[in-house]
């Protein structure tokens, strides 16, 4: 059963709280200016390499590159000893086989994209049947994209519906809901487009595709953290959130965990809870690592470039 039918009344999307963007700024500003200790950045960068999705989304490709990926993602601690792993590897559905067998029993999730990812310009038979390939060939787990433009036209009920039936696909693997929040325009739309998602059955909220830009904005994330805070008061329902795009920087990353803890609580603080979307940002956080146990950095071709 979808969660959406869980619920006795589900909400007028259009009545959506509006978003106080002065406050949200000055909010954000706040989480940028705490200082952390070396002690706790060391945790805190294990804890954020271990909330990864590994990802590689181009139409070049191949079986071996996903394989290496994998690799990569099960071997971290050949660089260093006690890292943990990254959280999942991302692929298109052409890749989930691929990736499953690589990763074996490793623990490490394969996440897929889906419903004509990055665009989500396709008809809902082929969404679907889109996410049916991802796993019915083992995914754990399904990002899929909103129909932007349907939502830019004000069909929340159609919005809500393609999530809702994607999620009965979906089975037992977990669902992340991307907005492509660079499309969206505002941050009314974007907390509008979190209520519609976690209504609708959504595991996971997400920002970006990486494939646009701006993505994942402090300002963006806060707004949607700020919704799945609203949500679970008002149903008991935890959801995860995921940024993605544009968080490059171990640094940044670290802000985002002061955002999360200081506004969901420790409960969010796990990859069950909270995960980044990226590559780059796993080779800077092993830089950080690395420089924390020497004292000195690496350079950057010590580590693989995904």
């Amino acid at each position: 059963m979808n969660r959406n039918k869980t619920f006795k009344q589900i909400p007028d999307f259009k009545l959506s709280p509006t978003v106080d963007k002065v406050g949200v700024e000055e909010r954000v500003a706040r989480f940028q200016t705490r200082s952390i200790k070396n002690e706790s950045k060391v945790q805190g960068l294990k804890m954020v390499l271990n909330m990864i999705d590994l990802t590689t989304l181009e139409g070049k490709d191949t079986p071996g590159k996903v394989r290496q990926l994998c690799y990569k993602a099960q071997h971290l601690h050949d660089l260093q000893e006690g890292l943990p792993t990254v959280a999942a590897v991302c692929v298109y559905p052409t890749m989930v086989a691929e990736a499953k067998k690589a990763l074996g029993d490793s623990g490490i999730k394969v996440a897929s994209v889906s419903t004509a990812f990055p665009s989500g310009q396709s008809t809902r038979e082929i969404k679907l049947l889109d996410t049916q390939f991802a796993v019915d060939n083992g995914a754990d787990e399904i990002d899929m994209v909103i129909s932007r433009g349907k939502f830019l036209a004000g069909d929340y009920n159609f919005v809500f519906d393609e999530i809702a039936a994607i999620k009965e696909v979906c089975g037992k693997a977990r669902l992340k809901v991307i907005f492509e929040t660079g499309e969206l325009a505002s941050l009314d739309q974007v907390r509008r487009a979190s209520d519609i998602a976690m209504y609708a059955g959504a595991d996971f909220i997400k920002t970006s595709t990486g494939k646009i830009q701006p993505a994942a904005t402090m300002q963006v994330t806060y707004t949607m953290l700020c919704a799945i805070r609203d949500f679970y008061r008002k149903t008991g329902v935890k959801v995860g959130m995921k940024p993605a795009g544009g968080i490059s920087s171990s640094k940044l990353a670290l802000h985002n965990l002061v955002m999360v803890k200081e506004t969901l609580g420790n409960e969010w603080l796990n990859n069950e809870w909270f995960r980044f979307g990226a590559s780059s940002l796993a080779n800077d956080v092993l830089m950080q690592l690395v420089k924390q146990e020497t004292g000195h950095y690496q350079s950057a071709d010590y580590f693989s470039i995904d």
